[in-house]
């Protein structure tokens, strides 16, 4: 596969997620678990929206492979979820201007629109470069294409083949972080508890062996080397 975010086994693709683990700062629990994926009506994203989502996080957590995907995992509701709350509007963000998109990356988030613009406006303006120079919107793309596409939304630049030429800029500078929120929603989606909307039946946990919200483990405080056999608990005590 393609790309520096995908590579052959999904710990190697999950690795450095920590993101995932900071999701106090923002997360919102607006969701019951239990729904299921195709019966979902998003709450911020518009229909053309979520199919990018959907197939987005479909290729940066494929199904294939180890453990659950991104789908399987109902990553998409997530993000539109958290997008539609208080993380979508910068709600306790520093957001006074001035302003300078263009800045050293390194500075820091310096868009003038909050995470939720940024994907609106993102989405719109990469679908227009993927039917423009693909000739398809990236939802309709074959998974292989989808993949070459997500490589150089990340690198913010067009392929050597493409029609505009070798490093033309995708996205305007007040968009650039576009992937990078996609990648890190997508990665926190993954690891969230379950009340959270992605996370579906602790899947993630399960795979990785993460045992969640359990308050006590003073029984194996003595015990070394020893495999811990009890599943993972959500924050609501719901069992894996």
């Amino acid at each position: 596969m393609s790309g520096t975010w995908l590579t052959p086994t999904r710990r190697s693709v999950l690795q450095g997620a920590t993101a995932g683990f900071m999701l106090g700062r923002f997360a919102t629990p607006l969701f019951a678990d239990g729904q299921a994926l195709a019966d979902y009506q998003p709450t911020y994203f518009t229909a053309p929206e979520w199919a990018f989502i959907m197939a987005a996080t479909a290729r940066l957590i494929p199904s294939e492979g180890e453990g659950p995907g991104a789908i399987e995992a109902h990553v998409p509701i997530f993000i539109d979820l958290q997008l539609a709350a208080d993380f979508g509007k910068a709600a306790d963000w520093y957001m006074e201007g001035p302003h300078q998109p263009d800045a050293d990356p390194r500075l820091g988030y310096q868009t003038p629109l909050t995470p939720a613009q940024v994907y609106r406006q993102g989405i719109e303006a990469f679908d227009h470069w993927c039917k423009s120079v693909l000739g398809s919107s990236f939802a309709e793309l074959a998974p292989e294409r989808q993949d070459a596409a997500l490589t150089a939304l990340e690198k913010n630049a067009a392929p050597a083949a493409a029609p505009d030429g070798k490093g033309a800029a995708i996205l305007p500078p007040e968009l650039r972080d576009f992937f990078r929120l996609l990648l890190q929603n997508t990665k926190e989606g993954y690891f969230a508890d379950p009340k959270y909307g992605g996370n579906h039946r602790m899947q993630a946990w399960v795979y990785i062996g993460f045992p969640g919200a359990r308050a006590s483990y003073t029984e194996w405080v003595g015990k070394h080397n020893v495999a811990y056999p009890l599943g993972p608990v959500s924050i609501s005590g719901e069992r894996a």
